[in-house]
C-alpha cells in the first residue's frame, strides 16, 4: 500500500501561490486558483484570506475549515518558474 503524502511545511509565494513541502523531500510551487470554486473556497479569492493557511493534519486548510487533500497536492503539477517568480 502506497504511503498518503503529508505536508510539513508550505510558504506564500504570491497570489494564490503556495510553496509545499511533502514528507518524502518533494517540493512544488502550486497555483490554488485551480481549487477555488464553490461556498467553502469562495472566502480563499480575497487573497488576503488566501493568506491565512495553516497545516492542519496532513494538509493545508483556511479558518473556514476548507482544505485540499494531500494526495491531490501531491498529484499537482508544478507552476512554471516564471509564473512563481
Amino acid at each position: 500500500m502506497k504511503e498518503i503524502p503529508v505536508v510539513v511545511s508550505a510558504k506564500h509565494k504570491g497570489k494564490f501561490l503556495i510553496e509545499v513541502e511533502f514528507n518524502d523531500g518533494i517540493k512544488k510551487v502550486i497555483d490554488f486558483k485551480q481549487f477555488l470554486k464553490g461556498p467553502i473556497f469562495e472566502p480563499l479569492n480575497d487573497e488576503a484570506y488566501f493568506k491565512k493557511f495553516y497545516i492542519e493534519g496532513w494538509t493545508i486548510a483556511w479558518p473556514n475549515g476548507a482544505d485540499v487533500a494531500p494526495e491531490t497536492l501531491y498529484s499537482c503539477e508544478e507552476v512554471s518558474a516564471r509564473k512563481a517568480a
